[in-house]
């Protein structure tokens, strides 16, 4: 194992001790914030705690910022093991500022309050998540792209975006329509985090990370 597997391997470890784990939070909170709404819906005394919705809000919150964070990590290895060495100068410190202002997007849209700014940041952190994997050196698969690591994972994080980015306006929306929206979405996300569980372990041995990179 050289120096570089092992760089290789910070995402796929990262994927297994935080992001898995929060995904599994977010489901149970999920799942007992469903629960509650309907029991109190049915006029039923509900055993499950409020703070659940609450919860459930927190651990999603977490869970984009490591989603988005874990491609982030997988892009800045391929990056500097590769893609840096294959351009021209004028092209690397594009690829270095558009990850600097994909973190920075992304920060501002946790801390965005209006529908507006929301918007704006969430575009700017997907668009900068978009332009990072089209760089040369991004293992894609797109002649596959519907058994592809890349564009599951991309999907799923732009997913996530999204869903932070609306977050404030399900609680605000009285006919619900942002709340089906979200849940909708939220399980297409799982299925493509069983789909990158999956692809992600192929993807380490057909890439070569145990060969040397080769």
């Amino acid at each position: 194992m050289t120096l570089n597997n092992w760089a290789a391997l910070i995402h796929p470890i990262l994927a297994v001790v935080f992001v898995f784990p929060l995904i599994g939070m977010a489901v149970n909170f999920a799942w007992q914030t469903r629960q509650r709404r309907l029991q109190i819906a049915d006029d039923t005394k509900s055993k499950i705690p409020p703070s659940v919705g609450l919860e459930h809000v927190k651990i999603g919150r977490w869970l984009t910022g490591s989603v988005v964070g874990l491609t982030l990590v997988a892009f800045a290895y391929v990056i500097i093991s590769k893609t840096l060495s294959e351009v021209g100068l004028f092209q690397a410190i594009f690829i270095l500022v558009i990850f600097a202002a994909t973190i920075a997007s992304l920060v501002f849209l946790y801390q965005s309050r209006t529908q507006k700014w929301r918007a704006i940041f969430a575009t700017l952190t997907g668009t900068g998540l978009v332009i990072m994997g089209c760089q040369p050196g991004i293992f894609r698969r797109t002649d596959e792209w519907y058994i592809s690591h890349y564009y599951f994972g991309m999907a799923a994080s732009l997913l996530m975006i999204f869903s932070l980015a609306i977050v404030q306006d399900i609680y605000k929306d009285r006919s619900g329509r942002w709340r089906y929206i979200h849940i909708v979405l939220s399980c297409f996300a799982l299925l493509l985090f069983f789909g990158q569980g999956i692809t992600g372990i192929r993807d380490v041995f057909e890439i070569g990370f145990y060969t040397g990179g080769k």
